[in-house]
């Protein structure tokens, strides 16, 4: 019932009759990690709705209330899926900001997220699919939403020494690292060009639109407010 493994039991001479196999029992925590892996696979392809608990279970060759005693269900699995995809995430790319010039942190950075997309393919595709339940960390914006604030500071150190307003550091942030999620989001699909050419164009685009930034940005157009 709980996925074991036959183990050949066969031992003597050819006179013996064939005895059967026993059979060794998963652990709890092997288990886990087993309905886990199947778990991602499944809702990488198929989504939240797509997947069901029978076949999880099928697939992982045990009953569905094994499902529901490790997971409480469906919703848990998933929980708990979504929860360690965005700790990874969001693990790597502030572990990638390390110290150097602010243009090679925001290489650091694209390089962070579409190493995770080209090493975590099926947990990018969770995570940028709407979740249709609550998890700890909350939701993939709110998740490029934590890793914007690890940029803030650098913003606003570069800011201070540009003569512009370091309180606007937040809203240039969320700008940067949206544009680097929503490019990841598109290459992810694409994979083309390749990695290091898309971040090259990204940290093109992002530096020197900074380096050339105004201090009091004016709107041209007629609307004013």
């Amino acid at each position: 019932m709980m996925g074991d493994v036959a183990i050949d039991g066969s031992s003597g001479s050819s006179s013996d009759k064939p005895r059967r196999g026993r059979r060794v029992r998963m652990t709890g925590a092997e288990r886990r990690q087993q309905l886990l892996d199947i778990g991602r696979a499944l809702f990488a392809e198929k989504g939240f709705e797509g997947t069901s608990v029978e076949e999880i279970a099928a697939k992982a060759g045990v009953s569905k209330p094994v499902v529901y005693e490790h997971f409480g269900g469906k919703e848990g699995l998933y929980a708990v899926v979504v929860d360690r995809e965005m700790r990874q995430l969001l693990d790597g790319v502030t572990g990638a900001l390390t110290a150097g010039h602010p243009r090679e942190l925001l290489e650091q950075a694209a390089f962070a997220l579409l190493d995770y997309i080209e090493s975590y393919t099926d947990g990018f595709r969770i995570l940028v699919r709407d979740s249709p339940v609550a998890q700890s960390t909350g939701t993939f914006a709110s998740l490029i939403s934590d890793i914007a604030t690890q940029v803030e500071d650098i913003l606003g150190m570069e800011f201070k020494n540009r003569g512009f307003d370091p309180k606007l550091a937040p809203l240039y942030a969320q700008a940067l690292v949206g544009m680097v999620a929503l490019t990841g989001q598109w290459w992810l699909e694409t994979r083309r060009p390749k990695k290091a050419e898309v971040a090259a164009h990204l940290v093109n685009l992002a530096w020197h639109g900074l380096d050339g930034l105004e201090a009091k940005p004016q709107l041209v157009g007629r609307r004013k407010s």
